[in-house]
């Protein structure tokens, strides 16, 4: 192959994804003055991160002086179930506040307190109202803020552009090569280091909320360098969705709606949540509607609401009162707000909710219940990374964001995905920092690896028949709805690998007609082998562990067992295929786990910054 007809392209470091976690990283690689470029799936500002809706978590204790980093580090464990990395989790909780601190002097506009202070509301398995938001578009505006940011360090944004694999150098990180998805050229990036913030694999769903870019191109292309996936058996449905009309079905509805005072009821009008306190939480948690008032009303004594208990509780709730049969007319519950407070509130706290009801639902959420359910929604696993620099088992490769796996265990917390990426994005970027200072020669590209990705790209161009990969992605998201949703058996897990084999075979048939330019269906082609590994990854780890944790529900193995926290499922490419294997978990410090399993009393009166 003549290589002279690649375009080629070479930076320090190259951030694949412009979501929040890839620009916080291009930010903080620019500042310490490395050449940075960062390729985007679309256009730079249409990330996910936009659909992080209801605020950054950050224990800065502007509205109750009681919240410090080892509440929020205490909540994010017990959330996670205790499989959280202890080092990421106390990293988050402790630098969170200056991350968010820092992105207000770089123009970020928080809603505010009567004094002056960023604003903080309430969320699910937050002790204390901790997220600084918005509104109910933080996300919006914390992307917005790095991508001015980003744009004013003169970082180069190749937008529209699709990594397909990358190419070692005697086993570290040499390049990537990609393509333009306008015109279907290919490009050579050759970078000393690269960083993978590539966000999840929701789209291997038919729900999610997730949009189109999300098909797992990091955790794909990490996996098939040899570098390993953690805890992908722990995938969130977020419990609150659109569920009509079916055009918008999955679409997010934030937790804010019940962090300001929403309640779920069934069909029969009942307040079930109060149903469905788990054990470890019941010590926090209103059991009657009185006090859940009380706690709306302002009362620091009172105990929160159930509706804002974790994720997958709340997710588990849901679904188990529609199978009951005590859903709403289109298969969800029913999320009120409108009975708890008034139109100028809800309108002023909850804009974006009430604007997308309006116009998507035609339903007035000041008057009316919305209808929700749950929707895939965030991926606790990803690519396992060290803890203090981000980087991978790759020299080289680094991740941060929700590609990124261990920070959240078994659960992530609302609003730890925001302030997660801001904390480890900029770590990342001094991983590279340090690497690349380290390195003591440069990497060379591998053309016979090049011709390789190039030609297997091309190969879906050249069939003259096959499967079309649009009905084939159809097929796979239908799998893992059924087999590996939110609850889950050995046996449907099994049959799901069976499936997921058919498709693995299909997908070295499809084809898509014509040249690479202006061609969706390559894309969907080139898409599906990455879906593929993130489907797979997923269901050898539910399959492998035998227990109920989190997000994580097995029918065969009810509750959590005691042998289950002492290992994380890791993914590894072997020779053989794909194998998933248990992997002994460290001891944690004493320190840590002293603050862990501390009870609040203990924990309480400390400043924010103690």
């Amino acid at each position: 192959m003549d290589f002279s007809d690649i375009q080629t392209v070479e930076h320090d470091v190259l951030v694949v994804g412009a979501g929040g976690a890839g620009i916080r990283a291009a930010v903080e690689c620019a500042q310490n003055g490395l050449n940075t470029g960062m390729i985007s799936k679309s256009l730079l500002g249409k990330a996910h991160t936009v659909m992080a809706e209801g605020g950054v978590a950050a224990a800065m204790g502007n509205v109750d002086s009681r919240d410090n980093w080892k509440i929020h580090f205490r909540d994010t464990m017990r959330g996670g179930k205790f499989l959280n990395q202890w080092r990421l989790a106390e990293l988050h909780a402790k630098q969170a506040p200056e991350r968010v601190r820092e992105l207000e002097e770089w123009g970020a506009v928080f809603d505010r307190t009567e004094n002056g202070l960023i604003n903080q509301r309430n969320f699910g398995g937050h002790r204390y109202p901790r997220l600084a938001h918005v509104g109910d578009r933080t996300g919006l505006e914390i992307l917005r803020t790095l991508q001015d940011f980003c744009i004013h360090k003169g970082i180069h944004t190749h937008m529209e552009c699709t990594g397909l694999d990358l190419v070692l150098d005697n086993g570290r990180v040499a390049g990537l090569v990609g393509y333009w998805r306008e015109t279907g050229r290919f490009i050579l990036f050759k970078a000393k280091a690269i960083i993978f913030a590539t966000g999840g694999g929701g789209k291997a769903w038919r729900i999610t909320s997730n949009s189109w870019e999300y098909s797992g191109d990091g955790l794909g292309m990490a996996y098939r360098a040899g570098a390993e996936l953690i805890d992908m058996e722990f995938t969130q449905f977020h419990p609150t969705g659109m569920v009509w009309p079916p055009s918008v079905r999955g679409i997010l509805v934030t937790e804010g709606v019940r962090g300001d005072g929403g309640i779920l009821k069934n069909s029969d009008g009942k307040r079930f949540m109060f149903d469905y306190i788990p054990k470890i939480f019941a010590s926090e948690t209103a059991d009657t509607v009185e006090e859940a008032n009380l706690w709306l009303s302002g009362d620091r004594d009172a105990r929160r609401p159930p509706e804002l208990l974790t994720r997958d509780v709340v997710a588990r709730a849901i679904k188990t009162e529609v199978e009951a049969g005590r859903g709403s007319p289109n298969g969800g519950v029913f999320l009120d707000i409108a009975s708890q407070q008034s139109a100028e509130f809800i309108k002023r706290k909850l804009p974006s909710m009430y604007h997308q009801f309006k116009e998507l639902a035609v339903i007035d959420i000041t008057k009316d219940p919305m209808e929700v359910g749950p929707t895939l929604h965030y991926f606790m696993g990803g690519i396992r990374v060290d803890s203090n620099s981000q980087e991978t088992n790759i020299p080289g490769l680094f991740a941060c964001g929700e590609c990124a796996g261990g920070m959240h265990g078994a659960n992530r917390l609302g609003g730890n995905s925001l302030s997660d990426l801001l904390v480890f994005g900029k770590l990342a970027g001094d991983g590279v920092t340090n690497y690349i200072n380290n390195l003591s020669n440069k990497p060379q590209v591998n053309n016979l690896k090049i011709k390789e990705i190039i030609t297997s790209a091309i190969d879906i161009l050249n069939r003259d028949e096959g499967i079309n990969p649009f009905v084939l992605h159809e097929k796979l998201q239908e799998t893992m709805q059924k087999h590996v949703g939110i609850v889950r058996t050995g046996d449907e897990l099994q049959l799901g690998l069976e499936k997921l084999e058919k498709i693995k075979e299909d997908v070295g048939r499809v084809y898509a007609h014509a040249s690479p330019q202006y061609n969706p269906g390559w894309n969907e082609a080139l898409d599906l082998k990455n879906l593929l590994v993130t489907a797979e990854a997923v269901t050898k780890a539910a399959f492998l562990r035998e227990e109920s944790r989190g997000a994580h529900t097995r029918l065969d193995f009810e509750g959590e067992s005691e042998e289950g926290m002492k290992y994380n499922v890791v993914i590894r490419n072997t020779s053989s295929g794909m194998v998933a294997e248990k992997r002994h978990r460290e001891e944690p410090p004493k320190e840590l786990s002293d603050i862990a399993f501390a009870t609040l009393s203990e924990l309480e009166g400390e400043s924010s910054g103690s």
